[in-house]
């Protein structure tokens, strides 16, 4: 069995290192592609458990190396919305018809590019404000496995940088993830297969965050950004007529 998966999981673990390394670099972005390449392997209902293990394991280490400067109110707020809300994502991924959520995905991935590109920075949020975030999160993210790029914005607009953001983002998306792993699992979305996968695509996701520490100044933030939403345009596309 191991045999016959050994292709889908080298390609699987290339794509998730290079895409942890760039993002990385800038920040963003290695969720959001690792997903279609995922359901391109594996299909829909086995990539978004997938990457859920993979975002655990990453998120929980940068919980951890930041535990220091967490900023638990914030995290308090964001679970209340996110979790009832991730939960209800999880049984429409276990239920909804595959067709309509990939044009979704298609529309979600080309929504993320536009949203960077034409929203307004919003106003400093106050900390009940973050229940709706969280809620908005947890509903995506169960669908689509990423929504980073899109909440992002909420928490740098609190005025969180640096150790305090990279903490407390991780760690209010741990209790989406979380949420979302164990409604998976009462789904029968999390097999075997998900389990090992899920696994074994750990080690390349971290070391592909390590190793762009290390390449971060070879590389433009402006170009790959540029790079990475050519990717999200690409790949939106794609699902919206139906590849």
């Amino acid at each position: 069995m191991l045999t016959h998966f050994l292709p889908a999981l080298l390609i699987a673990s290339a794509a998730a290192f290079g895409l942890a390394a760039l993002s990385a670099v800038a920040g963003f972005g290695g969720g959001v592609l690792l997903l279609p390449v995922f359901t391109a392997l594996f299909g829909l209902r086995v990539a978004v458990p997938m990457l859920t293990l993979t975002q655990l394991s990453s998120n929980g280490s940068r919980a951890w190396l930041n535990r220091r400067d967490l900023r638990w109110p914030l995290i308090g707020w964001f679970a209340l919305g996110a979790v009832p809300c991730a939960v209800a994502g999880g049984i429409l991924l276990t239920h909804a018809p595959l067709v309509p959520l990939k044009r979704l995905l298609g529309v979600f991935l080309i929504g993320v590019v536009l949203w960077r590109r034409l929203k307004p920075r919003p106003r400093r949020p106050r900390d009940p404000a973050f229940a709706a975030v969280g809620a908005a999160s947890g509903l995506g993210s169960a669908l689509l496995g990423s929504v980073g790029p899109l909440t992002a914005p909420f928490f740098l607009a609190y005025g969180l940088t640096r150790a305090a953001y990279i903490g407390t983002e991780a760690v209010s998306a741990l209790t989406m993830h979380l949420t979302k792993l164990a409604t998976y699992g009462a789904g029968d979305l999390l097999t075997r297969q998900v389990l090992l996968y899920g696994v074994a695509l750990t080690p390349a996701t971290l070391l592909g965050a390590w190793a762009g520490k290390h390449i971060v100044g070879r590389i433009s933030d402006r170009l790959f950004v540029l790079l990475v939403e050519l990717g999200l345009l690409a790949a939106g596309a794609l699902f919206l007529i139906g590849l």
